[in-house]
């Protein structure tokens, strides 16, 4: 790892900040990272570090594909490291999006209707709802 690169600097310093309980102050570090991107591997590593940052699941999903894609095209062991993290990433933002679908389903169980149709949706939203 090229410690006097300006990106990761930024994201070491923005972990830094995690770890000291200031989230805004990381978010900031981490938002320079990304304007200071020179090349696909400093992509990735901000879109990473920016996707830890983000509360809407939506955005997690965005930056960590973000970062799949500046991974994907760097195509080195670089970024070897960083597939499983990215990966489990994506996965749990679209459990994240999919548990929220289930709910807003689920506020509208009243309006299905009786019988197979309206058994099988209110036992798939029982099921994803248990997710």
């Amino acid at each position: 790892m090229d410690l006097g690169n300006r990106v990761l600097e930024l994201c070491q310093d923005g972990m830094r900040a995690e770890a000291e309980g200031r989230p805004a102050d990381a978010r900031a570090l981490f938002e320079r990272a990304w304007t200071a991107r020179t090349d696909d591997y400093d992509a990735c590593v901000a879109a990473h570090y920016l996707a830890r940052q983000q509360d809407d699941p939506a955005e997690i999903l965005r930056w960590n594909t973000e970062a799949l894609r500046h991974a994907d095209a760097v195509g080195d062991e670089r970024v070897a490291a960083f597939y499983p993290s990215l990966h489990v990433s994506v996965a749990m933002a679209h459990q994240r999006l999919a548990r929220a679908a289930y709910e807003r389903a689920a506020r509208h169980l009243a309006e299905l209707p009786a019988g197979e149709y309206g058994d099988q949706l209110r036992e798939a939203i029982d099921e994803g709802l248990r997710l």
